[in-house]
Order: structure tokens, then C-alpha cells, then sequence
């Protein structure tokens, strides 16, 4: 006996009727518009700690990044643990602090003196003249990925410091560990050109840095754009829009605004770094300082919440984004909780 809609194909026409409307008030139903807020920097200081938690808690942050050589990791996964309603991935890290895994067992991407060497630029230098080893990278990336999931929390996805891992060699690393530990998705930060000229047309001071950060900015998404189709082919998925790229280092509530009233349909994510200073922030290697609690700001600012509201945009976070993979793709985190029980 064939099928047809809802089951037999001989179904009465009032139940065929049912169905259909009950399937076009769920179409209707369905918000056109989703984004993710996502908190880079978990564990980097616990005032970082404290402002992503109160943005979660009292804003609009739906996600965070941990970072599992951060000084602050320890708290940052006692609140990431009690704020269940929080994704949390994993900030992948080489360019700041000292590597997870013992140095001695990824010496090309460490100083003599055992730490990361500092900055992206020094990275991609050494890649480009073949002094880093990938099976140093992948070792230590493996122990960033193990040591957050031996903590209990469940990965929803993955990025990293500096935004890293849109490097060719560490991306083919990322994209195998992605699937190899049941990670469903991957941030590939490819900022509409549109979004990325808001500072420079904000018609602020400090114009200078505004330019060179889009010029950042657009290089980066030059490199995501790159590496989007692999995320595909991996079955892996991503937000079909990025923002913050341009933004970083000026967010406040006007360019939030900015980006919320234009925000198309589909999912998006905008990327952010609150943080509340202190004397940890204050002595941490970042351009990114009393910037963060502007930040803090915008997120919970009562007027971004209403507006998130009346345009009817649903916060969601890499959690909600999984699709379901096919048998050889993997097994839907089932590695990452096996890291866990035995943690």
C-alpha cells in the first residue's frame, strides 16, 4: 500500500486537510530570523567570566567560547556548568599563554621559554616558513578538546583566539577534529561587506584604527569565504552570516542596533567580547579592555532586548544549528561524552 501525505494515501480529505494546516501554521510559526551571541574569551580572567554570565543571565548572549589554557578556566566552567541554557565551545588557542599539552611535546609552536608565540602574525609567518609541525598543532588542539570535555561540558562548536583556525594547515586540523570528536559545527566568520563598513561610516573618532580594523576584517572574511565550502563538504555545519569582525574593538549599543535592524533572515551569529576590568584584564596581552564593559553594556541594555523582541529575532546557540549527520560522518558528540564519563 503506497503512502501519500500523513501516511495512507487513502486518508480522508478532512485529514488531509488538518494536516496541510497544521503544516502551514508551523511554517508560519517558524521565526525567520535566528541568531547566536556569542562571547569569545571564556576563562580568559574572571571578570570576563562574571560579564559573560550577567550577559547571558540579564542580555542577549546565548553562547561562549572556553578557552582551556585560560587563567580563569576552572571558574569558567563551574558557571558554564550552572547556566545550562549556555552553549559553549571551545576557543581554540595558539598565539597566547602556555600550551595545554606539556612543551616539550609541541616544541615547534611554543618559545624556548614553553609559551605560545604571540600574535597571529608570528603564526602564520612560521607556517609559511614551514617551522610549524601540524602534528604539533593537532596535538595540542586535541588537549584544548579533551581537557573541556573531560570538565563536563558538552561542545557546541568550535572557533579559536584571533580567529586562528582559518589558517589552511590549522583548519584541515580543526575540520578533522571537529568530526573526529562529534562536533557538529564550526565558526567560519564571513562578514557581509555592508556590515563591515558601520564603524568607518559612524563618522567617529578614532578613524584610523577603524580603518585598519576593517581592513582586518575583510582579510579574514576573504580567508572564512575560503574555507565555507570545506565546512560543507566536512557535513559540519555554520551561521550563514558573521558579524563583529569589523566591529571588534567598537561595539556599543548604536552599532548593535545597527546590526540587529538588518539582520536578514536566516541564521547569524554576531560575535562580541564583554568582560568587567580588572587588575588579571588589565595584565593580559589584549587591545581589549575597557571596550568590553561597553560591550557589557549594549548586551544588556533593557532597549536591545525590546528590540530583539519586536523584530522578531529568536537567540539560539550553536546547539540549536546541528544538523543531522549521515552514518559516516560521525556520531553526534558521542566521543566528546565518552571523554567526559571517563573525566
Amino acid at each position: 500500500m503506497k503512502e501519500g501525505l500523513g501516511g495512507v494515501q487513502g486518508a480522508s480529505l478532512p485529514a488531509i486537510r488538518e494536516i496541510r494546516t497544521l503544516l502551514r501554521v508551523r511554517c508560519h510559526d517558524k521565526p525567520m530570523k535566528s541568531l547566536i551571541v556569542n562571547a569569545d574569551d571564556f576563562g580568559l580572567t574572571e571578570g570576563v567570566n562574571r560579564a559573560i554570565i550577567d550577559g547571558h543571565r540579564n542580555g542577549i548572549i546565548t553562547s561562549t567560547t572556553l578557552m582551556a589554557n585560560g587563567r580563569a578556566f576552572d571558574s569558567a566552567v563551574a558557571a558554564g556548568l550552572a547556566a545550562p541554557a549556555l552553549g559553549i565551545g571551545v576557543h581554540l588557542n595558539l598565539t597566547q599563554g602556555r600550551p595545554v599539552s606539556p612543551a616539550s611535546r609541541v616544541p615547534s609552536i611554543v618559545t624556548p621559554r614553553g609559551t605560545f608565540y604571540p600574535g597571529p602574525g608570528i603564526l602564520a609567518r612560521r607556517i609559511l616558513t614551514r617551522q610549524i609541525k601540524p602534528r604539533d598543532v593537532e596535538t595540542e588542539l586535541r588537549s584544548q578538546i579533551e581537557k573541556i570535555a573531560a570538565a563536563g561540558i558538552r561542545i557546541t562548536h568550535l572557533d579559536s583566539h584571533k580567529h586562528v583556525h582559518l589558517l589552511p594547515p590549522i583548519f584541515s586540523v580543526v575540520r578533522k577534529l571537529a568530526r573526529e570528536y562529534g562536533i557538529d559545527c564550526v565558526r567560519c566568520p564571513v562578514e557581509p561587506a555592508v556590515s563591515a563598513l558601520g564603524p568607518l561610516r559612524s563618522g567617529r573618532r578614532g578613524w584610523p584604527r577603524r580603518a585598519k580594523q576593517y581592513l582586518l576584517g575583510r582579510a579574514l572574511s576573504t580567508l572564512a569565504a575560503c574555507q565555507a565550502r570545506k565546512v560543507k563538504d566536512a557535513g559540519l555545519c555554520r551561521p550563514e552570516r558573521f558579524y563583529g569582525l569589523s566591529q571588534t574593538g567598537f561595539l556599543d549599543a548604536a552599532m548593535l542596533e545597527q546590526i540587529l535592524r538588518a539582520l536578514p533572515e536566516g541564521t547569524s551569529e554576531i560575535m562580541c567580547h564583554p568582560g568587567y576590568v580588572d587588575e588579571a584584564l588589565l595584565d593580559t596581552r589584549t587591545r581589549l579592555r575597557f571596550q568590553r564593559e561597553t560591550e557589557l553594556g549594549a548586551l544588556t541594555s533593557p532597549g536591545i532586548r525590546r528590540l530583539v523582541d519586536e523584530l522578531g529575532i529568536k537567540l539560539i546557540s550553536y546547539g540549536k544549528l546541528s544538523l543531522p549527520r549521515q552514518s559516516t560522518a560521525g556520531k553526534s558528540n558521542e566521543p566528546v561524552q565518552e571523554i567526559t564519563r571517563r573525566g
